[in-house]
């Protein structure tokens, strides 16, 4: 079902060309054609194939991408916005051909406001060198997929991560926008305020469109103060069920928790032989709490408690913050882990998220299908929003696995479907979830395609993902 999605579409060969002729006059050498930078360009990590571009341009300052926009909407050819790369459903490849536009280059910050909480910065600063930046002002910025993503592609694909339970995901951290826009101008999204009734909430639509309604430029977000007291600590429970129950008691019963991320045996196992750890290989759930020397130790208290209740072997909590980095990191790790179990295997990663009453449900029915087929596919997930994720390893050349893979994904996507959720918590829809939604949205789909078309009437930015073509 996703491989269908995927299809390579018409190409503009005529446009493709007049454009790359353009920007090589007008850009030089910030225009690249090599296979190398093509095929880097195309990277996806998932099992979609890689789709390249025709050319890749380096972009450094906004006139270079309201250059590269003007020249691709005169000649109606596919514009592909790309950051590090890192996206799982097919974002960044290029069906149609046409032109990546790289802002690694764009990496400054460019204002912070340490009285007002809030920072600018441009779409290639990455959430690392952002916080390695603001270190020695207090202030953080809590939104952690994992990888060491661009601002700009954790805005244009919504992403989310560790801390969302505490401090929300990009759409609840983000202020404004600049954007260029399919007439390749600069508008900008809202203020620094922290509240307006003022109009449409133009920011909240491009964060998540995925690069298909413009190119954002810039950025503010919304940071925190840096914690005085942060613990965090490992809990072993008999079953998925078991784990899950205590997240949820964990949640209604209001305890500040930071992160709670749930891991079962499988990637328990492959975290073990990858990190180093001696963990007891079963479903587990790590936790971090933050805020003072007196609340912390309460908050693990009170989560030992909930534990135990649900049957949860004893929690070892620490303060020490090696420790805890040693245990983060591995949990960051969790797909190189997994992919580690079975490296001649190809792996198709997907997620889903639930009304957290729902998640124990949820991951149970999930977990039992895995068994039941006798899949290779550990799961983990942020708990405490309702959000999980299945890496499933299989043999990418054997058609019928292909189909297994692709069926159970279709079982999982109906199965969140049918208890309220959604086809994807932070994954974002591409290439690889067209079809769910399609599912998902039902009579809202008409309302989304006519947005696309009234923002990008030429159909130049990222096509032929989040909207399937012709549909």
């Amino acid at each position: 079902m996703v491989m269908r999605d995927a299809q390579a579409g018409p190409r503009n060969e005529e446009g493709i060309a007049a454009v790359l002729a353009i920007l090589k006059q007008s850009l030089g050498d910030r225009l690249q054609t090599g296979q190398a930078f093509r095929e880097q360009h195309a990277h996806t990590t998932t099992y979609l194939p890689s789709q390249l571009p025709d050319g890749v341009v380096f972009a450094e300052s906004v006139d270079d991408v309201k250059t590269v926009v003007k020249a691709c909407a005169a000649h109606h050819v596919p514009l592909i916005a790309f950051g590090t790369g890192s996206s799982l459903e097919g974002q960044v490849n290029a069906p149609r051909g046409g032109i990546s536009l790289d802002t690694s280059r764009m990496d400054k910050v460019l204002r912070v406001s340490p009285e007002d909480l809030d920072v600018t910065v441009e779409p290639g600063v990455t959430r690392e060198a952002l916080n390695t930046y603001l270190r020695d002002t207090g202030l953080f910025f809590p939104i952690d997929p994992g990888a060491n993503a661009s601002i700009g592609g954790m805005t244009a694909t919504r992403a989310s991560g560790t801390n969302a339970v505490r401090y929300g995901t990009m759409k609840d951290n983000v202020l404004s926008l600049t954007v260029v826009t399919a007439d390749g101008e600069e508008i900008t999204t809202g203020t620094r305020a922290r509240k307006s009734s003022a109009g449409y909430d133009l920011t909240r639509l491009f964060v998540g469109s995925e690069g298909t309604l413009g190119i954002i430029t810039s950025i503010t977000l919304r940071l925190q103060g840096i914690p005085e007291k942060i613990g965090g600590g490992v809990c072993a429970f008999p079953t998925v069920k078991a784990a899950c129950d205590a997240v949820i008691m964990t949640i209604q019963m209001g305890i500040p928790v930071a992160r709670i991320e749930l891991l079962d045996e499988v990637q328990m196992r492959a975290c073990n032989a990858y990190s180093g750890l001696n963990y007891a290989e079963k479903p587990t759930l790590f936790l971090e709490f933050h805020g003072t020397e007196e609340t912390v130790p309460l908050q693990s208290e009170q989560f030992a408690m909930i534990a135990a209740e649900c049957g949860g072997e004893d929690f070892q909590w620490t303060g020490d913050a090696q420790q805890r980095a040693k245990l983060w990191k591995a949990r960051h790790d969790a797909y190189w882990a997994s992919r580690a179990l079975a490296p001649h295997l190809a792996g198709l990663s997907t997620d889903v998220c639930v009304p957290i009453s729902r998640l124990a449900e949820c991951v149970a029915e999930t977990h039992a299908d895995i068994v039941e087929h006798g899949y290779l596919a550990p799961i983990v997930g942020h708990a405490g929003d309702g959000n999980f994720h299945v890496l499933i390893l299989f043999d990418d050349k054997d058609a019928e696995a292909v189909a297994r893979t692709e069926a159970f994904v279709e079982r999982l996507n109906r199965r969140a479907l049918s208890m309220g959720g959604t086809c994807t918590g932070e994954h974002g829809i591409g290439q690889g979830k067209m079809t769910f939604l399609e599912q998902e949205a039902g009579s809202a789909l008409p309302l989304m395609r006519a947005i696309k078309h009234g923002l990008d009437p030429n159909d130049i930015f990222n096509p032929g993902k989040i909207l399937r073509p012709g549909v």
